[in-house]
């Protein structure tokens, strides 16, 4: 046999094998990791994501909870699972870019080296979110009374280095207030606090504020974010409040730990492709505040670049330190 034929002999197998890799797949339940407690927006994403992709692949996607060091400890898991497709991570991108800035030491994963893209989920901007008793009827509002009672009022955020934390601190810095920054293992556990009136203020995802602004028991400020969203549609941009250059937004994907075969890669994302179609998830992700991406697996590997050298120059620029 010509060495050709050999060669060719080799690749016909190699595709052979990925084709029966990619239909065996999955043999057995999938582990959807969400590094926050339940409530919050990365976990309410999470299962309603996890439910109709175990719908389309046959078998279970179980939502694990490992909360802890702003998401860290749950990225961690998934960058020592192994990389067979049966162990995702749902990730809020911006999130983990904030924190791998803040503390490249101790974070424990590159998002760009550690992760394989699946597909990208969705775009959530923050929203300034205030306890209800807090005198306050607007962002200038806040500042005003801020800047009256220096180091008087707190903002909670889901944990050091979270996207809820960066945005308190450019908040400050561009508006030269001073706030208290109090972290949580969480954005529920924070905004539970800032119901209660623990704390009066907490940037939060749309999601996160849209679960609790019912309650009657917070209030939303200010959208950060360019245009208003028909989630919330009395509430205004920043710009509209006074806030110039002022966006912050969460972007949420589906990883898989780095070196999962492309098949199962490619298998997953056909699933998140159609889940993200469907009308009754369009429909669910839209009163959640949440504006539909999807993307190809290469798409979403490249935002893990561009995610980390967008927020790593924000901080870097805004000089956030962590705390």
């Amino acid at each position: 046999m010509s060495p050709f034929k050999h060669v060719l002999t080799a690749v016909c197998a190699a595709l052979a094998s990925f084709a029966a890799l990619a239909q065996d797949y999955p043999a057995k339940p999938v582990t959807m990791v969400v590094g926050y407690p339940a409530g919050g927006a990365v976990d309410v994403i999470g299962r309603l994501v996890s439910q109709k992709l175990g719908d389309l692949l046959g078998k279970p996607v179980v939502v694990d909870n490992k909360a802890g060091a702003s998401g860290s400890i749950g990225a961690q898991f998934v960058t020592k699972a192994p990389a067979d497709g049966y162990t995702l991570l749902m990730a809020p991108l911006t999130s983990y870019a904030m924190n791998s800035a803040l503390y490249p030491s101790t974070v424990g994963f590159q998002l760009d080296k550690d992760f394989a893209g699946v597909s990208l989920v969705g775009y959530l901007p923050l929203v300034l979110v205030a306890n209800q008793d807090l005198p306050a009827a607007s962002a200038a509002d806040v500042v005003k009374m801020a800047k009256a009672k220096p180091g008087k009022f707190n903002y909670g955020s889901s944990g050091n280095g979270s996207i809820e934390h960066v945005a308190g601190e450019m908040f400050k810095r561009q508006m030269g207030v001073s706030l208290v920054h109090i972290p949580y293992r969480g954005a529920a556990p924070a905004m539970t606090d800032l119901m209660a009136g623990q704390v009066e203020l907490m940037f939060a995802t749309s999601a996160t504020a849209l679960a609790n602004l019912k309650s009657g028991r917070a209030k939303a400020l200010m959208l950060a974010s360019p245009t208003r969203i028909s989630a919330l549609p009395d509430v205004p941009t920043a710009k509209e409040a006074g806030v110039a250059d002022f966006e912050v937004a969460s972007t949420y994907a589906v990883l898989a730990p780095a070196g999962t075969p492309a098949p199962v890669v490619q298998r997953l994302n056909a699933a998140m492709g159609k889940i993200l179609q469907s009308p009754d998830v369009r429909a669910r992700f839209q009163t959640l505040g949440v504006e539909v991406m999807g993307s190809t697996p290469e798409e979403a590997s490249k935002r893990l670049t561009a995610e980390a050298g967008k927020w790593g120059k924000a901080i870097k620029d805004a000089n956030i330190k962590p705390e």
